[in-house]
């Protein structure tokens, strides 16, 4: 079964993506570690912060290596463009809202998030994915965090782990690799001993799809709730424009580009003002030339640009024998946090990337 076809079935139910399937047992102690090690964790986007943020629940010893200077992955979001956080990544909570308090796993913190049904996922009000971890999960690991920590090799053969950078080699017990797929399916980091081979090969083998995103403010709102293209083959990936204010209380007209796979490649070799006059002649042709004489201002986030993310995410379509591969750990040392690293039931959504977070260091500390 592949994601869309999970998704469709969960929709066919009329369930939801099931959270507590996700994350099982909102409880402060939800196991008992024998784990007495460090852990190094190489990421600090959904899944290693939120790998961190159990392990701190757990008063295991750890630290986060980032490559960039900030947090989030592709949670990343805007706050100058509108009278609202924009999503440059991640933007819709595509399971039930309780996953929120399942993820800060800690039944006397109460989660106050405001979302609204967007059919047939939910969106954040004035918030968003980056804004719920700097509440809830990044304040008790922020200062366990490295940043502008490029990791380049990882060596485990040994009792200890060895987690080299351009500039130091840190050792520990165990690391979690939470870093996205395209950067280990082009071989930035190195393993030693070689990944077990069924690894490799699910790394190798995986669809990582390119990811646009665009939001355009014009001066009157003609697009209603924007516009959904048909893309065949459906797995070739996906592309919509949509109404990005739906749900907040903004005076601004911005319709959102969401884009990825094949169709997102005719905006990621663009840029600047060609890219602009492209994507206003698109919009002039799908709303009877009413784009450019409207448009005020434009922002856009080209994923494949990105020098620690380089892409997308993997393929809706991906095999999930493919995914659950890809989550296995390894000797008890190396284990993988993300939203590519399931055990192939979903994959890709932020609440999978901290479910996979939760399942590693189960695994980890039992």
């Amino acid at each position: 079964m592949n994601r869309k076809d999970f998704l469709k079935l969960c929709g066919i139910l009329g369930v939801g993506i099931p959270a507590q399937a996700a994350i099982s047992g909102c409880s402060k102690d939800f196991v008992t570690t024998k784990f007495s090690g460090k852990v190094i964790i190489i990421g600090a986007g959904p899944g290693g912060m939120s790998a961190a943020y159990l392990l701190q629940q757990l008063g295991v010893d750890y630290e986060v290596l980032e490559a960039s200077n900030h947090v989030g992955g592709r949670i990343r979001t805007d706050d100058s463009f509108a009278d609202f956080p924009i999503p440059l990544g991640a933007e819709w909570l595509e399971t039930e809202v309780g996953v929120l308090q399942d993820i800060v796993n800690d039944a006397s913190v109460d989660v106050q998030v405001t979302t609204t049904f967007d059919n047939p996922d939910f969106k954040f009000v004035n918030s968003s994915w980056l804004d719920f971890f700097e509440s809830y999960i990044l304040p008790s690991i922020a200062d366990k965090i490295q940043f502008n920590k490029v990791v380049t090799s990882i060596e485990y053969g040994d009792a200890k782990v060895k987690i080299g950078t351009k500039d130091n080699t840190y050792e520990s017990d165990a690391v979690f690799v939470s870093v996205p797929l395209k950067v280990l399916q082009d071989g930035h980091i190195s393993f030693t001993p070689t990944l077990p081979s069924y690894k490799t090969k699910a790394i190798q083998e995986a669809e990582i799809w390119s990811g646009f995103k665009a939001f355009i403010e014009f001066k009157s709102d003609f697009y209603g709730d924007g516009h959904s293209f048909d893309i065949q083959p459906e797995t070739d990936g996906q592309k919509l424009y949509y109404d990005a204010t739906f749900g907040q209380a903004s005076t601004k007209n911005i319709l959102g580009l969401f884009t990825i796979g094949k169709p997102a490649e005719d905006y990621t070799n663009l840029q600047g003002d060609v890219l602009r006059d492209y994507i206003l002649k698109e919009l002039d042709g799908l709303f009877d030339n009413k784009a450019t004489p409207n448009y005020v201002n434009h922002i856009v986030q080209n994923w494949n640009d990105e020098p620690f993310i380089q892409g997308g995410y993997l393929s809706d379509h991906a095999d999930w024998k493919l995914v659950r591969d890809l989550g296995k750990s390894i000797d008890n040392k190396v284990f993988f946090a993300g939203g590519p690293y399931s055990d192939g039931n979903d994959w890709v959504s932020v609440h999978v990337a901290a479910a996979s977070a939760k399942t590693a260091v189960e695994a980890l500390v039992s």
